[in-house]
């Protein structure tokens, strides 16, 4: 039962991040197309494996700073806006983190250390994910995403034949 629970548990946390990751991934297309950074993006692409690493620690050098005020606002009884402000930040962060890495990942596993945290961590979310999938919980998520899909495509095909 405790382990039932505990897959459960797993599976929602499994399920936000896979959706979270999607819906991120798309923002950080959007913010490069609508900021002009495309050549940034070539550039970073094209990067060698020493700006690589420095340009992927940009944005924990962005957001610590951030992390650090969440945990004021915690600690001073903001709860809200500490909750808040630390959602935020860790999606922010994560676009960033995305985005970049998928630009730099090339060049950063050219570094052994890198490649066999890359690899393990790769390893465990694999195992991670076959083990959720299997349950009904995410079963049945992948049928609430596929349903909302639909809803999504049908309000923006109306919207936009009404323009």
């Amino acid at each position: 039962m405790i382990k039932k629970f505990l897959l459960s548990i797993f599976a929602i946390l499994v399920i936000l991040e896979e959706w979270l990751w999607d819906v991120l991934a798309l923002a950080g297309q959007w913010f490069s197309r609508v900021l002009h950074l495309e050549r940034f993006d070539v550039w970073l692409s094209n990067a060698s494996p020493k700006q690589a690493l420095l340009t992927f620690l940009i944005p924990l050098i962005i957001v610590t700073p951030f992390n650090v005020l969440a945990i004021f606002l915690l600690a001073h009884g903001a709860i809200l806006q500490g909750v808040l402000l630390e959602i935020g930040v860790k999606l922010f962060g994560t676009l960033l983190i995305a985005r970049i890495f998928r630009l730099v990942k090339t060049a950063l596993l050219t570094f052994s250390w890198f490649a066999k945290i890359y690899n393990t961590i790769s390893g465990v979310l694999h195992w991670a994910h076959d083990v959720i999938h299997q349950t009904a919980i995410y079963q049945l998520s992948l049928k609430l995403k596929a349903a909302i899909k639909i809803q999504i495509a049908a309000l923006l095909k109306t919207f936009t034949a009404s323009k």
